[in-house]
């Protein structure tokens, strides 16, 4: 990975490739887009940001038990780019909230989800694209914020 090739990509083009491959997942669940299509491509590592989404939207989905709504946000701020996905699923427990970027923590059932899903997702914002990542959750409000350099 760390020698994957630099390309400049559209943050709404992976978005849009993301929310079609889990359409099955998604099919009963509403999706709202509120992007801000003025942000300019980024530069990236490979092509590792759709895992980013995928892995997030995909536990969004099971999160809502595959109903309810998503929104996802995109927006500039100064230098960065900001992607918010929220859902209105049950929520994260406060408990759980700090742990779940560690690899091999899981909220799901015992051989249901592995743990990684969200270490690989921290992982790739943090150290391949320089980014960062966090989370806030209560009952019918889970948002996770990805912030990504936009300079080169």
């Amino acid at each position: 990975m760390d020698r994957a090739a630099e390309q400049q990509v559209d943050l709404h083009d992976g978005l849009e490739s993301t929310l079609t491959i889990l359409h099955h997942a998604l099919r009963d669940v509403t999706v709202l887009r509120e992007f801000d299509r003025s942000l300019p491509q980024i530069r990236v590592r490979g092509n590792t940001l759709n895992q980013v989404w995928t892995n997030i939207l995909d536990n969004a989905a099971d999160a809502m038990s595959g109903s309810g709504t998503v929104t996802i946000r995109t927006r500039r701020d100064d230098d960065q780019a900001v992607v918010e996905i929220e859902d209105d699923g049950p929520g994260i427990s406060t408990d759980d909230l700090h742990r779940i970027f560690e690899p091999f923590f899981t909220t799901k059932p015992q051989g249901v989800g592995t743990g990684l899903g969200l270490d690989t997702v921290w992982r790739i914002v943090t150290r391949e694209q320089g980014g960062t990542i966090g989370a806030e959750s209560r009952p019918g409000r889970t948002v996770f914020t990805v912030t990504l350099p936009l300079g080169a």
